[in-house]
């Protein structure tokens, strides 16, 4: 695991940026061979979204020829409410782009037979040829996407009941209401996370520093899921200085001097 220490958000997120955009220029995708970047949501990519578009805007990066597929998508909420994962993708970062609609993928909480849209996601995955790059945030229990704590670390893309904590966190996204947050999201597993060729974690804020502290320090668990990125052949955690309060001096030094190139 690479773990990249940024003194704060905005350099964490042009970081992160840089290295996607790096990944999606070199790959120079096709339309015969797209790039596949997984998307998440939620506060922690609204700066690499930002820098992103920012790069697109340049005429430094295009995304005529990337395919994105969304982490999760609650059940029950229309994709035109302001806070359905279809409105935040396409007002933080779709529309501000060359992506083309046919090749943006959300899961569709509202769909007849959830099941069913979970495996065709899936299938719609593979088909692909796969992820290329999964970029991902992580709750401040440890969670990736919707993996609340328990979830299988081999899981694949499924419905899952949300815990007390994420439905707490995500009602600022409701007037601070927890009933007007859905208790049930569609959301990928561990396992297609996993199943990607690269993976990127964002951790931000001293609220996130106890779950950095377990994916970066601690044992893979499924009460951590985020930790499963320790059995990942190229994972990389992009984290503000905020978020390494929970971290020990020695761990903290060590990702610093390999990042100079110390070690």
């Amino acid at each position: 695991m690479r773990v990249i220490i940024e003194p704060d958000y905005d350099k964490m997120s042009k970081w992160a940026a840089d290295y996607v955009a790096k990944r999606i220029v070199e790959a120079n995708p096709t339309a015969e061979k797209p790039f596949k970047l997984g998307c998440p949501t939620g506060s922690s990519p609204l700066g690499l979204y930002r820098e992103l578009i920012k790069k697109y805007q340049a005429g430094e990066l295009s995304f005529e020829n990337v395919i994105t597929f969304n982490m999760d998508e609650y059940v029950n909420l229309d994709e035109n409410h302001p806070e359905s994962y279809h409105s935040f993708m396409w007002t933080n970062f779709f529309s501000h782009i060359n992506i083309k609609k046919e090749n943006v993928h959300i899961l569709n909480g509202n769909a007849k037979d959830l099941v069913e849209e979970c495996d065709n996601y899936e299938k719609m995955i593979e088909d692909a040829g796969g992820i290329d790059l999964f970029m991902g945030g992580v709750g401040p229990d440890g969670h990736l996407a919707f993996n609340e704590p328990g979830s299988s670390l081999t899981s694949k893309t499924r419905i899952k009941t949300l815990t007390t904590d994420t439905i707490i966190a995500n009602s600022r996204f409701f007037d601070g209401d927890m009933n007007l947050v859905p208790k049930q999201a569609l959301t990928v597993g561990i396992g297609t996370v996993m199943a990607a060729r690269e993976v990127l974690l964002l951790c931000n804020g001293h609220h996130k520093a106890r779950a950095l502290q377990h994916v970066v320090d601690g044992n893979v668990s499924h009460k951590w899921t985020a930790s499963m990125l320790q059995m990942h052949p190229k994972a990389i955690v992009v984290c503000d200085e905020a978020a390494c309060d929970e971290l020990t001096v020695a761990t903290y030094k060590y990702y610093l001097d390999k990042e100079r190139g110390n070690l």
